[in-house]
């Protein structure tokens, strides 16, 4: 017998990338903007920023995704008040389906789709190097990138598109489901690392963390693993990093302050924790954000 072959219907074809860049922006960041014939998705990881467009003023906050079509005019600045962490993409898409970000622009990312968006991330960090020329927004392959890793980022990114646009084309409410146990898990996982964050600067031990949410040490390291791929003690280190960075951008506090806010001991043992993290100093990260933003491919 011979069978049929089924040939897969596809929605949504990305055709080419142009950039792919994770931003560290400075509190008192503004471009002068600009517009080009592609799309642009444009998504605050961390803090807030507000936009002007063609389409009309926005404000964006932690989680929030906008798009800009071809040849609309946009401008991004901070706020003066919060440093902002944001993730462009740019790329070429003739799709018809497209046409639906025409009408809906902006977007507060669901669980689902955060997670799509963090291994667009991920991908496009294991795809993309620097460039040797020196041209910063021209995409380069990495050198011995993971196999398949720029095919990958071109499905999850099309699978963030289809994602989105599946949730405005909701037609009515499914009842709730019962919540499996991994989701359980990810919700205490997510309760300990904003427990994390509003206590950052305390003395936090993997101890204390057990005792507060009647957890094992066994248990606590497996939720990590699973939702954040580290340890705790690791992922809150992290923490302090990149609430350093903030603070840095901000240029509210002195290292001094910054060290203390942190719960450091010393200014010197915040220092080398910094640069072992970041290979720089925190005077030298300073200095990279001359121009109001820190580029990480």
């Amino acid at each position: 017998m011979r069978f049929p072959r089924y040939e897969i219907r596809e929605e949504l074809h990305i055709r080419k990338l142009i950039s792919c860049y994770y931003f560290e922006l400075s509190k008192n960041y503004k471009y002068a903007g600009e517009k080009h014939d592609f799309w642009e998705i444009f998504y605050v990881d961390k803090g807030e920023i507000e936009l002007d467009t063609d389409s009309g003023h926005f404000c964006l906050k932690q989680g929030d995704l906008l798009f800009h079509e071809p040849d609309e005019f946009h401008s991004p600045r901070s706020n003066g008040k919060v440093s902002p962490n944001v993730f462009v993409v740019t790329f070429e898409c003739d799709s018809e389906p497209m046409s639906f970000f025409l009408r809906n622009k902006m977007f507060h990312l669901t669980d689902k789709e955060r997670f799509v968006l963090a291994q667009l991330i991920e991908e496009g960090w294991n795809s993309f190097g620097p460039n040797p020329t020196g041209s910063g927004r021209i995409l380069t392959p990495r050198e011995n990138a993971p196999f398949g890793s720029e095919q990958l980022f071109k499905v999850h990114l099309e699978t963030l598109l289809i994602h989105l646009i599946r949730s405005g084309h909701a037609d009515k409410e499914l009842p709730a489901a019962p919540v499996p146990r991994e989701k359980q898990e990810i919700g205490m996982a997510d309760k300990i690392i904003t427990y994390m964050n509003e206590h950052i600067g305390e003395n936090l031990t993997l101890d204390h963390l057990c005792n507060h949410f009647a957890i094992g040490r066994t248990q606590i390291s497996i939720l990590f693993k699973k939702r954040v791929g580290c340890g705790v003690m690791e992922y809150l280190n992290q923490l302090k990093i990149d609430r350093a960075k903030m603070y840095i951008r901000e240029d509210v506090y002195n290292l001094t302050e910054i060290s203390e806010l942190l719960g450091y001991s010393s200014v010197h043992y915040f220092s080398r924790h910094f640069k072992k993290s970041t290979d720089m100093t925190p005077s030298e990260y300073a200095k990279t954000l001359s121009g109001g933003y820190r580029i990480i491919k």
